[in-house]
């Protein structure tokens, strides 16, 4: 669950960060993707069969989560804009909450089977690298955006 926060955060920080020109965002969403590629090549020290295998499975399982992600907070924000939520009926709001406890499941799910297929390629002490790869990859770029906005 700390992981969904950091993230949740990291992509509001991002967004509200890099301003709303998309050419802009995507321009650095590209340069966080390839920064934690790089991170997460130095710290597995894949041999070159276990990248030829690792990599496609990790982009599928991370363009999958992304997307997720996106439809949980797209649910969420779209009716959280100016106090939204005061006004939401009980059955509205269950609605939500219904959404967001799917969106989490099905996330829970695409990691499990992640693992399960990442059996079959790594090790189980490089997929606990991965884990911690990930988590420390995350934890640097907000305490990059920590570092910036204390800065301004």
């Amino acid at each position: 669950m700390k992981t969904y926060f950091i993230t949740a955060l990291f992509i509001a920080f991002t967004i509200t960060t890099f301003g709303q020109r998309k050419g802009d965002f995507k321009e650095k969403k590209e340069q966080i993707k390839a920064l934690k590629i790089a991170h997460i090549t130095s710290e597995l020290n894949l041999t070159s069969d276990e990248a030829a295998k690792f990599w496609p499975l990790y982009n599928a399982f991370d363009e999958k989560q992304q997307e997720i992600r996106k439809q949980k907070m797209k649910s969420f924000m779209d009716r959280s804009k100016e106090d939204a939520i005061d006004k939401l009926t009980e059955k509205e709001a269950t609605t939500i909450l219904n959404q967001i406890e799917n969106n989490d499941e099905e996330l829970h799910q695409l990691k499990k089977k992640f693992v399960v297929s990442l059996k079959g390629v790594l090790p189980a002490v490089k997929i606990l690298k991965l884990k911690k790869a990930e988590e420390d990859f995350s934890k640097k770029l907000l305490q990059q955006y920590r570092d910036k906005k204390v800065k301004r």
